[in-house]
């Protein structure tokens, strides 16, 4: 195993690439989906079920670690991945993000971030140094620069003014970053929906010659049109030799385009979240297990699937579980969702080494497609023909 940071890309397809990022605390295959372990714990999942899923890395936040239950705990504990039983690659967001999002009657200067817990209330300041500073205390083996997330849309001047804002905090982290062998620290790219903010945000991170580059402030609402194209922007103004992650992305059909425009690593609580809320991703589409026409069906999700809780249980039970609110659903749509997940990245990966993406890609989006066309004929065979018309 290697004591410093390094990545290499092994064969790419077009702007896809697959490689390896390599740390003291393990390798990850890329391109690589990141399961988020928000609160230290990927939800209603054990950490060995999580790796045996094949994911290499998962994702820790800062701002709900940081209130909960303290950075200086965790590491008077031991650190995050001793605290969470994942002795893997572990990357932390800086919690900026959560801040925009959560805290109560922020207030953002050139300093940082003031904001009241939205736990309690109580009041905290998070700079661009406590939030490497925090990183560093959970122990986190990539760390990203705190930055200013706003929605989409926005005006251009708001846009422009959390960029640079951004740049000049990036900076601050990396400066307070330091030399740290083994682990890296991220700079985020910002601008939101302007391309010319874009390209300077990107240029300007580059020159700081950094670990690797993030794209931030995607998926907040605007359109995947518009995601794909400020990647497709940023994209040829990212070094070859550095990892590209977009964060907080997304639905397997983002994953997908994303991953064919040069997208090497990838989050999101969407698998997590839909799963205990009663929705299954599989290879033939979307499926909502609260739908009563899943009630009476007892095939599983997917027969062929190696993953338990997909081939193992009936639709009919996971569609009472989920109706009665059983802990169990959770649990088993989540492991399905993840393992999902999982087996397209490596599907991807393999395709790309294979030098067939395009058609990896068109296979996989004809079964989503399939899937939905059965699902309908099914449903309308169950509708009596007086209402069917």
């Amino acid at each position: 195993m290697t004591d410093s940071f390094s990545f290499a890309v092994a064969k790419t397809d077009g702007a896809a690439r697959t490689g390896e990022i390599r740390m003291p605390r393990g390798v990850i295959r890329t391109p690589a989906f990141m399961p988020v372990g928000t609160a230290a714990t990927v939800k209603a999942m054990y950490p060995d079920q999580v790796k045996a899923l094949g994911a290499d890395v998962v994702l820790g936040n800062t701002y709900h670690l940081m209130l909960r239950p303290g950075a200086e705990r965790v590491a008077a504990l031991g650190g995050l991945h001793k605290f969470m039983n994942w002795p893997y690659p572990i990357l932390t967001d800086s919690g900026g993000f959560q801040v925009m999002s959560l805290a109560q009657l922020r207030k953002i200067d050139e300093t940082g971030v003031t904001f009241q817990s939205h736990i309690d209330g109580s009041t905290y300041v998070l700079t661009p140094e406590r939030s490497i500073e925090i990183q560093g205390l959970l122990g986190s083996d990539i760390q990203m620069q705190l930055d200013e997330c706003i929605k989409l849309p926005c005006p251009d001047e708001a846009a422009e003014k959390a960029m640079r804002l951004s740049l000049r905090w990036a900076e601050r982290c990396r400066v307070a970053f330091g030399e740290q062998p083994g682990r890296a620290m991220f700079g985020i790219v910002q601008g939101g929906a302007v391309e010319r903010l874009r390209v300077e945000s990107a240029r300007a991170l580059v020159a700081m010659d950094l670990k690797g580059y993030a794209i931030g402030g995607l998926a907040v609402g605007e359109p995947q049109s518009v995601m794909l194209r400020m990647i497709e922007t940023v994209e040829p103004h990212l070094p070859t030799d550095k990892p590209r992650y977009l964060m907080g992305v997304g639905t397997p059909d983002d994953i997908l385009e994303c991953v064919r425009r040069g997208i090497d690593m990838f989050d999101c609580v969407l698998p997590t979240r839909a799963g205990r809320h009663g929705t299954a991703y599989t290879r033939f589409g979307r499926l909502n297990l609260k739908n009563a026409c899943h009630a009476d069906d007892p095939e599983p999700i997917d027969a062929a699937s190696k993953c338990p809780a997909t081939s193992g249980y009936s639709k009919a039970y996971l569609h009472h579980l989920v109706r009665s609110n059983e802990i169990l659903g959770m649990m088993l749509l989540t492991w399905n969702n993840l393992a999902y997940y999982q087996e397209l990245m490596a599907g991807l990966r393999k395709a790309i080494q294979d030098g067939r993406l395009e058609d990896f890609i068109g296979e996989t989006k004809e079964g989503w497609r399939k899937g939905e066309r059965d699902r309908a004929e099914a449903e309308h065979a169950r509708i009596p023909p007086s209402h069917a018309d």
